[in-house]
């Protein structure tokens, strides 16, 4: 087992991003979410296993508490990847083993991209380390869908305007699919066929935006329904996009293309191979997944506790803002 306390900060991987947000005054974090998620594998024999399981710092998302549980003793191994996020390795048994994330984290009231700053940076100004997301990918082959892109969006007006056309593009012409997701099928096969899962829908949305020469990224996550009716669908892990502008990333979620509120952010990369909440190496079986995400009132609820959707505050269009 291992337990985060209170965090007084926070630890940023890349000082020079922070330079660039050092005149945009963050939100004040005012509501208070809980994450995690049960995961139980089967395997037959010793098995190696990557888990992408814990949220990123940041200064619209802090961590209250958090705890980790790591099957029997499993030799675990905490690693960071060449994108920043943390990474566990670690060797499942053979037989049953089950991995616990369960983590309470501090939000702002204020949707996705309140207050950052929106101008385009041009080509030749971007950062090293940005510039690597305006390049195709596995999964986001942009150069596939240059010609696609120009068509569809060169008549519009560069910038928020024409990064927004794409999501909307994105969220009426790719049709969400539950369980349709594959892992053979890039932007550009669902583009073509016409629906995927959230994944699929971010996939197309980083592809286009770099087509037109925004820096994209690939971003899981977690969403609450906060403002927003709960939909009746179990809960799980959730897929979209961030585009650079004005020295900062913004986030664009074609699944639902509208700002939400609350959302904790996991890891970000090139596409899935970045994203993928676990990696195994081997023959292994997940039997068992449970993800949860959604508003609590601090002092009701701790990590570990059991997940009682009877004490959630979202799910509602009313905002719930407690002390």
């Amino acid at each position: 087992m291992v337990r985060t306390p209170i965090v007084p900060g926070i630890t940023v991987a890349h000082s020079a991003r922070m330079a660039i947000l050092d005149f945009v005054d963050p939100p004040p974090l005012e509501l208070t979410v809980r994450v995690g998620c049960a995961l139980v594998y089967e395997t037959a024999v010793p098995t190696p296993l990557f888990l992408l399981l814990k949220p990123r710092l940041g200064l619209r998302q802090l961590i209250l508490e958090e705890k980790f549980v790591f099957g029997a003793s499993l030799p675990t191994q905490q690693l960071s990847d060449t994108h920043g996020n943390t990474v566990y390795r670690l060797m499942l048994m053979a037989g049953r083993n089950e991995i616990v994330h369960d983590a309470i984290f501090t939000v702002p009231r204020v949707p996705d991209n309140y207050g950052l700053p929106a101008d385009v940076v041009p080509i030749e100004r971007l950062p090293m380390d940005v510039l690597r997301y305006v390049m195709p990918s596995r999964y986001c082959d942009s150069d596939k869908l240059m010609q696609f892109a120009l068509s569809k969006f060169g008549h519009v007006p560069r910038g928020v305007e024409q990064v927004q056309a794409i999501s909307t593009w994105v969220h009426e012409n790719i049709e969400y699919r539950f369980g349709s997701g594959s892992p053979l099928i890039s932007a550009w096969d669902v583009v073509e066929r016409g629906y995927g899962v959230c994944r699929d829908l971010a996939h197309v949305t980083v592809a286009l935006c770099r087509a037109m020469s925004f820096p994209a990224r690939y971003v899981t996550g977690h969403v609450p329904d906060i403002g927003v009716i709960d939909p009746g669908t179990p809960m799980d892990f959730h897929a979209y996009g961030e585009v650079y502008l004005g020295g900062c990333w913004h986030t664009y979620d074609a699944r639902y293309n509208t700002p939400r509120i609350g959302r904790v952010k996991i890891a970000h990369g090139h596409d899935a191979v970045d994203g993928a909440f676990s990696t195994i190496f081997g023959a292994a079986t997940l039997s068992s997944f449970d993800v949860w995400a959604y508003q609590i009132e601090r002092s009701h609820v701790r990590v570990g506790d059991p997940v009682d959707l009877t004490k959630r505050l979202d799910g509602t269009e009313e905002l719930k803002v407690t002390a």
